[in-house]
C-alpha cells in the first residue's frame, strides 16, 4: 500500500491520480476510497508506534538492541489493540 507519490512502482498498490484537466471516473474514485480506507488502519498503527518515540526520534541506545526495542514496542501496541478490542467486544 502506498500513496500517490509511489505511482509507477510495481509492487506498491497506489491510488489513481487526476488526469490533467479531467476528473477521475466513478470506478476510479471508488477504488481510491477503498485503498485509502485500508491504508488508514496502517497509518494509525504507525502513529501508535511513533508515540513511543523509538521510530520517530533518534535512537540513542546500542544499535544491536534496536530490533529488540522495536519488537517490544510493536508488542505493546498489539497488546493495547487486543485489550481495547476485548473491552469493546465485552460492552456489546
Amino acid at each position: 500500500m502506498g500513496e500517490k507519490a509511489y505511482i509507477g512502482e510495481e509492487l506498491i498498490n497506489t491510488p489513481y491520480r487526476n488526469p490533467k484537466k479531467a476528473e477521475l471516473s466513478e470506478i476510479e474514485k471508488e477504488e481510491n476510497k477503498e485503498i485509502s480506507s485500508r491504508r488508514i488502519c496502517v497509518e494509525h498503527l504507525i502513529c501508535r508506534v511513533k508515540t513511543f518515540r523509538v521510530a520517530s526520534d533518534r535512537y540513542r541506545l546500542a544499535r544491536h538492541r534496536y530490533y529488540q526495542v522495536i519488537i517490544a514496542v510493536c508488542g505493546l501496541v498489539r497488546l493495547d489493540l487486543n485489550y481495547s478490542f476485548i473491552l469493546s467486544y465485552d460492552l456489546l
